[in-house]
């Protein structure tokens, strides 16, 4: 048996986790349509696609699968109400994600250490993305607070109103995008909350674009009000604002989940739902992109410099800020549009630091545990070791 498969073009090893299992036909997931769908059994998307039945009236598909977290551009009722398979990827982009914003963390100056020396940072969402957002935070000794109202407060670890999370040095956003009352996340930072915002907080957006108020943000920038800005998601993509992008500090295209192993895992994930439905063999658990090298430093590091050049190691954040300001800067609003879905299609081979050997002359057993808080596996090379 030969599945017909319509995969996103951006969605990686789709081949290697079906093998012959399948006939896999690549697409573009912004420019979808529903021509595109004839003879197709299963289709496997990003955010991207908005998947509903204006897309798959009169298909024959009866599988879909999402490559991503959220689900906020599925219409499952729809798909339920048609007996069609669903599935999505929850925590294959979790870690990638925690690793962007400790990268963005890292390299606002003094950020890392002001935390390291009692900071807060304050998670918005507890989901799988904000529950390994504080899961790491514990790890390395950095306090954090919680806020979610839609879920059972005393199941919440350090829970907070959202003014208290709005009090802390950092704020990171990490919640499902929805208009439903009585907490819509739609806007829930706006105008009166990034007012009340403390001088020198460091706002970080990777979750999705209108969570933030963009027009809002934008003239509290303008203004010098605004708090220091990293932008991952924007309102409108791929048609970013872009002059609110010359006022953030950092500004990406929507990447901070594209680390290649959470692409792979988000894959696999998608391709064991699929093979189980048909009754067919499992893909196989090896990812083609292999194990990242081990990490080798020469001189003694510690610290907040240590934590730092660990995260630099792997991820540059910084690069894919010039990326984005170079490739946008001049265009009209469909040119920046179409060079926003380019760096994203196009994206580099990011590997995590989560699960690396690291290799490096410690100078004391705490540099060690930061180490370690970062998921890794330190091994002395002190004295020759």
């Amino acid at each position: 048996m030969s599945l017909h498969i319509l995969a996103d073009e951006n969605i990686p090893a789709v081949e290697h986790y079906l093998g012959a299992a399948a006939t896999v036909q690549r697409v573009s997931g912004r420019e979808l349509q529903r021509s595109q769908l004839e003879g197709v059994d299963a289709l496997l998307v990003r955010s991207v696609t908005r998947v509903d039945e204006e897309l798959l009236q009169g298909s024959k598909v009866s599988f879909v699968g999402t490559a991503t977290s959220g689900v906020d551009h599925i219409d499952r009722d729809y798909l339920q109400r048609q007996g069609i398979g669903f599935a999505h990827a929850p925590g294959s982009n979790a870690n990638s994600v925690v690793e962007y914003v400790l990268a963005a963390i890292a390299e606002v100056p003094g950020k890392l250490e002001q935390l390291l020396a009692g900071g807060t940072v304050g998670i918005v969402g507890y989901g799988v993305i904000g529950t390994a957002m504080a899961v790491r935070l514990q790890a390395l000794g950095i306090n954090y607070r919680v806020y979610d109202p839609w879920l059972d407060q005393q199941k919440l670890s350090h829970p907070a109103s959202l003014a208290e999370i709005l009090a802390c040095d950092v704020i990171t956003l990490h919640a499902e995008l929805t208009r439903r009352q009585p907490w819509p996340s739609f806007h829930l930072l706006g105008q009166a909350e990034l007012g009340t915002l403390r001088p020198g907080c460091l706002l970080i957006n990777a979750c999705r674009g209108p969570v933030v108020d963009n027009l809002a943000l934008l003239a509290s920038l303008r203004q010098g009000l605004g708090p220091t800005s990293v932008l991952d998601v924007w309102e409108g993509e791929p048609d970013i604002n872009s002059a609110l992008l010359q006022y953030v500090t950092l500004g990406t295209a929507h990447i901070a989940g594209y680390s290649l192993d959470g692409k792979m895992l988000a894959t696999r994930m998608l391709c064991e739902a699929l093979t189980t439905r048909w009754g067919l063999t499992a893909p196989p658990q090896n990812s083609p992109a292999g194990e990242a090298p081990a990490l080798e430093f020469s001189q003694t590091l510690t610290g907040a410099g240590l934590i730092r050049s660990l995260l630099r190691a792997r991820y540059d954040i910084a690069r894919d800020d010039v990326l984005l300001r170079g490739a946008t800067a001049g265009a009209d609003v469909a040119g920046a549009g179409r060079s926003f879905d380019l760096l994203r299609k196009e994206y580099g081979a990011r590997r995590e630091l989560l699960g690396s050997i690291v290799r490096a002359p410690f100078g004391a057993q705490q540099d060690m545990e930061w180490v370690r808080g970062l998921g890794c596996d330190p091994v002395s090379t002190a004295g020759g070791g």
